[in-house]
């Protein structure tokens, strides 16, 4: 495939986004926030609208509870590949978009300046699944579809999809495919385009812990236990000041490294001095003086984090009070091998070996990890045919893990196939924050691998 082929499928590309981009707007404006559920049955008849202008089938399933699961079925074209069926993961709920004041823009209101498309969602997850749907419309036009394609859509991945693994189970039949791709992805901060094999897991825990019923004068501390103080010993306990986790049991099920897994993080590119300015850190990375380099750590390492820590009185001046309790967050990023629940008794046992039997522990959030090995031959097939649209401009790469997470495990083990992410998003794409957006370049160019990832998955 030659150049000539690439400017003609972008161009292609954009063509067809203009013909759909006030459906791809309209559908933006739905303010489809699963965790206040706002408009989520009019997100869903949208969305079955959609699929079915595109030429597919739709069934709502809506059996299980929570938010409805869609399930698209586009058939291969007489002249197509029946045999060959690629299934596309998708979400249709968005984060809330608060703080309101922090957009420059209104997030529900789709604006486009200097070629960048504003919205909540339009990242996570709206424009990948228009460039999607944008792909198969490009190939319908240009004779038909060269495979079965199904889409599986839900409403509950910005809540931790409590839902979708009953749906998957019980509709494992309907959903059935040879492959995967994957709801997101994107150019990283060095415009190479990402291919991501896998994602970690997480385990997302409340501890909270009471001394006392009601707030007490300070001057009781001389005799009082302070929640504040014993909460802060427990989190201590569980990790080290060298950064280690020291819970027995957490890293049970972990495989050693293998040396093609270090090599797959050592191709990846990581600029230290642009992490630094980007975020604006004060202290080294928690990886130096140590045997892990960061893009180890960042792909295929499990993480402790304290997200919040709240106690006693915040405001300004003074208060002097002995607080009747404190409460944390604790975030733990799983890999494979790790068992959400299973980390979750080795934190409770922990803290009652440690003498924190006090510090209630409720895990609220859990999903496993989930890797395709990169040597798979579809995340060869999808790399490939990125290099096919990107070309030199922007390097494709492999990254075994995203250092995020999403249901790709229940995929995994009901589905059994292989997973690919990939998207239109880029570096600064603010998916979850204030002035979400993305390139529309970067947009028809996924539109343009998707048809053309197609088109060799049906060959």
């Amino acid at each position: 495939m030659t150049r000539t082929y690439q400017t003609t499928a972008i161009e292609s590309a954009q063509e067809m986004a203009h013909k759909r981009m006030e459906e791809f707007e309209d559908y933006l404006r739905l303010e489809s926030v699963s965790t206040a559920n706002r408009q989520i049955p009019e997100t869903v008849a949208y969305v079955k609208a959609l699929i079915e202008k595109t030429g597919g089938e739709v069934q709502v399933l809506d059996d299980l509870g929570g938010n409805p699961v869609i399930y698209g079925f586009f058939a291969a074209s007489p002249q197509g590949n029946s045999e060959r069926t690629l299934l596309f993961y998708n979400h249709y709920d968005v984060q809330p978009p608060e703080p309101l004041e922090e957009w420059l823009t209104e997030p529900f209101e789709p604006t486009v300046s200097d070629g960048v498309l504003y919205a909540r969602g339009v990242s996570d997850n709206k424009a990948n699944f228009m460039a999607r749907l944008n792909a198969l419309s490009v190939l319908r036009e240009a004779g038909g579809f060269p495979c079965n394609v199904k889409f599986l859509l839900e409403g509950e991945e910005e809540i931790g999809s409590p839902n979708l693994g009953r749906y998957i189970e019980k509709y494992a039949d309907l959903f059935k495919a040879d492959a995967c791709i994957w709801e997101a992805g994107s150019k990283d901060k060095y415009e190479n385009y990402v291919v991501s094999a896998g994602m970690k897991g997480i385990a997302y825990f409340d501890l909270e812990v009471d001394t006392a019923s009601i707030d007490i004068h300070s001057s009781m501390a001389a005799i009082v236990d302070n929640p504040a103080w014993r909460l802060i010993h427990a989190l201590e306990s569980m990790k080290n000041s060298n950064n280690e986790i020291v819970v027995e049991g957490f890293h049970d099920g972990i495989q050693p490294l293998s040396e093609k897994d270090k090599l797959a993080a050592a191709t990846l590119p990581f600029e230290p001095d642009q992490v630094v300015e980007q975020y604006g850190l004060t202290g080294k990375f928690i990886t130096d003086g140590t045997d892990v380099t960061p893009t180890e750590a960042l792909a295929f390492y499990p993480t402790m984090t304290v997200c919040g820590f709240s106690s006693g009185y915040t405001g300004p001046g003074i208060k002097t009070v002995l607080p009747r309790s404190a409460k944390a967050k604790l975030d733990c990023r799983l890999v494979p091998g790790q068992s959400p629940e299973k980390v979750r008794d080795s934190v409770r046992r922990h803290l009652d070996e440690k003498g924190f039997e006090d510090v209630r522990l409720t895990m609220i959030a859990a999903e496993g990890a989930q890797r395709t090995s990169v040597e798979d031959p579809f995340i060869q097939t999808v790399v490939q045919t990125a290099q096919t649209v990107y070309g030199d401009k922007n390097p494709v790469i492999v990254s075994p893990s995203m250092a995020g997470t999403g249901p790709s495990e229940l995929f995994e083990k009901y589905l059994h196939l292989p997973i690919a992410g990939v998207g239109a998003g880029w570096a600064h794409s603010g998916a979850h924050a204030p002035n979400e957006n993305i390139r529309l370049e970067d947009f028809y160019e996924n539109i343009a691998h998707m048809v053309t990832l197609m088109e060799v998955f049906g060959s």
